[in-house]
C-alpha cells in the first residue's frame, strides 16, 4: 500500500559505527571529514573525543538543521558545508591535520520516507529523487530520455534484467500520459518476467534512477580521488557502501593504489614509484548479527578502508578510464 505521509520516525542508526571508530582512532585527535553528514551519527561520535575537529559535508540542505544542533554544542570544533563531497578539495585545508575521511553512501530512513524527495516507490506524486544541488529530476529523465538510454540506465545502474522491456513500456505509456511514481511502479510490475518474493519489483529501477539523477558514479569517483589528495600521511579513507556498483568502484580504487605503483619519487639518476595506500584487508567489514537485527537495512553494508602511506597530493590513477562506460551512461543527462 502506498502512502503520501512520512512513516513513524525510527531511531537513526549510523551503520558500522564502532568498527569505523576503531579504524580512524579519533582518541589520538586530529581533523576528520565526514563527507556524508546526514543525521550526524559519525560526527557526534568523533566529537566525543576532546582533541578532535570535524568538517562535515552534505548536499542535502535538510542536513543543516541537525548541523546547527551540533554547532551549538561544539562551536569551535565543528564546521558544516552544504556541498557535494566531490568538492572536498575546494575546502581550505592547508593548516588542517586531516587524519580521516569517511563516506557513508546510504540514504537515511528520513530521506527515503520524505515524499518531497520522491526517493521511494512507496510515495505518491511526481518523480523527484533530487538529493540537493541537482540539475534535473527523475521526472525529466523518465519523460525525456529515449528507450535505449533508459534501458542502459536501468541495466548498468540498477542491474535490472528486464531493463529493455521496462524502458520500452515507459516510452509507450508516456506518449499518452506523464509518468508519475505510481505509474512507473505499475509499468515496472507489469514488465517483470519473474517476481522476486523478497524484493519489490521496482527496487532496482528506483536505485538506478537515484544514481543517475544524483550523478553518483562521477560523484563517488571524484570524491575518492580528492579524499586521497587531502588526507595526510597515516590518515584513513573509509567508505561504507550498500550496493555492488558502489563497492566495485571503491574496491578497485583502493586496490589499484595499494598494489600498483602510483606515486612518483624523484631520486638521483633514478625514478622510483611507490604505492599511495596500504590496505589492511582485501575483505570488507560487514555488520554483526546484532546490528543487523537492530537495523535490518544495514545487512547490505560493506566497509572498506585504506591508510595513506605517502604525503603526496599528486598521484596516478586509471579509475576514470576503468569506469568510463558508466560515466558515458551518466552523461545522457546532457540532454536534460
Amino acid at each position: 500500500m502506498m502512502t503520501n505521509t512520512i512513516l513513524e520516525v525510527r531511531n537513526h542508526y549510523p551503520v558500522l559505527l564502532s568498527e569505523l571508530i576503531s579504524i580512524i582512532n579519533p582518541q589520538y585527535g586530529g581533523t576528520f571529514i565526514d563527507c556524508t553528514f546526514g543525521q550526524g551519527g559519525y560526527t557526534k561520535k568523533i566529537l566525543d573525543f576532546a582533541d578532535t575537529k570535524v568538517i562535515a559535508l552534505d548536499r542535502d540542505e535538510d542536513s543543516s538543521k541537525k548541523a546547527l544542533e551540533i554547532k551549538e554544542k561544539y562551536e569551535d570544533r565543528f564546521l558544516f558545508k552544504n556541498i557535494k563531497f566531490s568538492q572536498i578539495k575546494n575546502l581550505k585545508l592547508k593548516n588542517e591535520n586531516i587524519k580521516g575521511v569517511m563516506f557513508d553512501l546510504g540514504y537515511s530512513y528520513t530521506q527515503i520516507k520524505d515524499p518531497k524527495k520522491g526517493l521511494s516507490f512507496e510515495t505518491i506524486g511526481e518523480l523527484n529523487m533530487k538529493m540537493g544541488i541537482n540539475e534535473f529530476s527523475a521526472k525529466e529523465a523518465i519523460n525525456i530520455l529515449d528507450e535505449k538510454e533508459l534501458a542502459q540506465i536501468f541495466k548498468y545502474f540498477g542491474e535490472e534484467k528486464d531493463s529493455n522491456r521496462i524502458a520500452h513500456n515507459i516510452v509507450e505509456d508516456r506518449a499518452t500520459r506523464k509518468i508519475t511514481t505510481e505509474e512507473l511502479v505499475r509499468i515496472i510490475e507489469s514488465s517483470k518476467r519473474k517476481k522476486n518474493q523478497k524484493t519489490h519489483s521496482a527496487t532496482k529501477v528506483f536505485q538506478a534512477l537515484r544514481i543517475f539523477v544524483n550523478k553518483e558514479i562521477s560523484e563517488l569517483i571524484y570524491g575518492l580521488i580528492n579524499a586521497a589528495k587531502v588526507v595526510k600521511k597515516d590518515g584513513v579513507i573509509a567508505v561504507v557502501t550498500f550496493h555492488s556498483l558502489e563497492d566495485k568502484i571503491v574496491k578497485y580504487f583502493f586496490k589499484s593504489l595499494s598494489e600498483n605503483k602510483s606515486v612518483s619519487r624523484y631520486i638521483p639518476k633514478n625514478e622510483e614509484k611507490v604505492n599511495l595506500f596500504r590496505s589492511i584487508s582485501k575483505k570488507p567489514i560487514t555488520p554483526s548479527a546484532k546490528e543487523i537485527k537492530e537495523n535490518p537495512p544495514s545487512r547490505s553494508a560493506k566497509l572498506r578502508y585504506v591508510i595513506k602511506k605517502e604525503d603526496s597530493y599528486e598521484f596516478e590513477t586509471d579509475i576514470l578510464e576503468k569506469f568510463d562506460y558508466l560515466i558515458k551512461v551518466e552523461n545522457f543527462s546532457k540532454k536534460l
